[in-house]
């Protein structure tokens, strides 16, 4: 996995070049922006940021398609929803239209949702022919190395040929995740980690560590990693 690295003062310096960064991206995207967002509370600076001045106004909403690297296997207004995060800090505030949100199922059981999701992914594939299924994807770096819900000593690691999975057993609730062969498919890969507590890991990331989950991904063009200096190695 090629790399590079941007390091900010703080989570709001981060927070508000990575919204820069976001909004010159979709600026320079001629038709659809799809765009995986991540959960956590730094990505959700950068989505208060998104859904306010400057950004709101420029940002071309009726283009943009929403879609999660992974969720909680909870209700949309349950507080650990990732979907409820973004509705509440970015999608609330935002003329996008309703058709371009692609939130993950949490109804009937997680694998029939993984299985739902991912027919959704392929049908907006097929919109695409030529492109990446993304635009962006944003992730997140754990403690333990996780990134969307790829936790370690999963068999979700291993997938290759299914784009989304459930994952039973890892943490209390179960999850879905979109897995290696989602996550790659995309034009830009961009880690955002925060804090000292990520300082060992993103070490481990920026190492090419494929003992960690976030190690392993194999993106074909370069992954941008902004980090805090608080985090970075």
């Amino acid at each position: 996995m090629t790399q590079r690295i941007e390091v900010l003062a703080d989570p709001e310096a981060l927070a508000r070049h990575v919204a820069d960064w976001t909004l010159q991206l979709a600026l320079s995207r001629p038709g659809t922006v799809a765009i995986a967002l991540s959960g956590g509370s730094t990505p959700k600076r950068l989505y208060h940021l998104l859904a306010a001045s400057p950004w709101r106004e420029r940002m071309p909403w009726d283009r943009v398609h929403l879609f999660w690297g992974d969720e909680r296997f909870v209700p949309a207004d349950h507080p650990d929803s990732n979907q409820g995060m973004a509705r509440g800090a970015l999608i609330a505030h935002v003329p996008i239209p309703p058709a371009n949100l692609h939130p993950v199922p949490v109804d009937g059981t997680p694998e029939e949702a993984a299985r739902r999701y991912e027919a959704e992914l392929r049908r907006f594939a097929a919109t695409r022919p030529g492109l990446p299924l993304f635009d962006l994807q944003l992730l997140g770096l754990g403690p333990d190395g996780h990134t969307a819900s790829l936790f370690p000593g999963t068999a979700a690691l291993e997938e290759r040929a299914a784009w989304a999975i459930a994952v039973i057993g890892a943490k209390p609730e179960p999850r879905i995740t979109l897995t290696y062969p989602a996550l790659e498919n995309s034009a830009e890969v961009a880690f955002l980690v925060a804090g000292a507590d990520k300082r060992a890991m993103l070490q481990r990331l920026r190492e090419g560590d494929r003992g960690i989950p976030a190690g392993r991904l194999s993106a074909s063009r370069p992954v941008t990693i902004f980090a805090d200096r608080a985090a970075a190695p």
